[in-house]
């Protein structure tokens, strides 16, 4: 393409020319949405792909088309993973980790979004457990298996807005329960941990990054009304408009799916490592909470992103 590519820009067309053979990748939440386009995007372009799914019955049937698809070696495996268990990602992590093959990339995709409130398997808030605590451990474990010149694409969202993480009180034992305060503290904690995994990494030769993928019409939103979701619109768009950006528009979901690739495998690894990613490009800081675009500045803070370490290994009971 001779032009960047932007918001309207497709898997398709950011992979387009790119051969991705022998290339091994971990892609979590391959039984809908996003999780499917990419992993079809990838194994239609060579790779050999790991998707993790809680339910593989549903993920099999959903990923069809990406063993249809798959070419030049690609292919598709699938592995149960349920992120709102410690032991099942303990287990597939370690499944993992014994058989021993190493990924190029790996692609923390799957998440829940607007949950009424409820506890994970092991106590902790459904959002903040699941969407970051569940691809804490499972990144952690599987971390030596990957390779200098590997990646780490985490999913957050422009949700983070919505709220910084709440290290003193996580699981909202002591704070009133909102579903987008709770979805905000969660994608900024999968922003935080990849600035942190990065900065830890990046030595060895292994970068991570977070990204937008955009507003996408897929399950994720299976929790919202469609009242809620009328006003969560207006009142971006009434943002929007204040500020004099774009009013909100849906992608598609091979638009959605093109920033997690881009960044995975198309982007330099200097220009995306440790930093927040929308519209196939590194997004800009914004300070205005009211603003959909960019990335809000406690969503990189490194002090931060090292806080959050910390309390996610404590509530975890485990040290990486």
């Amino acid at each position: 393409m001779a032009e960047p590519f932007g918001a309207q820009s497709t898997t398709d067309e950011v992979l387009e020319g790119v051969g991705l053979s022998g290339k091994r990748i971990l892609v979590t939440g391959v039984s809908a949405g996003l999780g499917v386009e990419t992993a079809r995007a990838l194994a239609a372009h060579g790779a050999q792909v790991v998707g993790a799914a809680r339910n593989l019955d549903k993920a099999h049937a959903a990923t069809e088309p990406v063993r249809a698809q798959a070419a030049n070696g690609g292919g598709l495996e699938l592995v149960e993973l349920d992120l709102a268990s410690l032991a099942s990602v303990r287990a597939c992590a370690d499944a993992l980790v014994s058989a021993g093959k190493p990924f190029d990339l790996v692609i923390a995709n799957a998440g829940v979004m607007a949950t009424p409130f409820g506890k994970t398997a092991d106590g902790f808030e459904t959002q903040f457990g699941t969407n970051h605590l569940g691809h804490f451990v499972l990144v952690n474990r599987i971390a030596a298996l990957l390779p200098p010149g590997s990646r780490l694409v985490n999913l957050s969202s422009a949700g983070h807005r919505f709220s910084d993480v709440d290290l003193e009180d996580p699981n909202f034992d002591h704070t009133p329960y909102a579903e987008f305060v709770a979805y905000g503290r969660s994608k900024t904690a999968n922003a935080l941990f990849a600035v942190e995994f990065d900065r830890r990494h990046k030595e060895g030769g292994v970068r991570a990054t977070a990204v937008h993928p955009g507003g996408i019409q897929t399950e994720l939103g299976r929790y919202m009304t469609p009242e809620v979701m009328e006003q969560l619109i207006s009142s971006i768009n009434a943002a929007a408009q204040t500020a004099g950006t774009a009013q909100f528009s849906w992608k598609t979901i091979p638009q959605g799916a093109a920033t997690s690739v881009w960044a995975g495998v198309v982007a330099p690894a200097d220009l995306i490592g440790g930093r927040y990613c929308e519209d196939c490009h590194v997004a800009e800081i914004e300070t205005d909470p009211g603003i959909r675009g960019g990335v809000q500045p406690y969503a990189l803070n490194p002090e931060r992103a090292k806080a959050l370490w910390a309390k996610s290994e404590e509530m975890v009971g485990e040290r990486f």
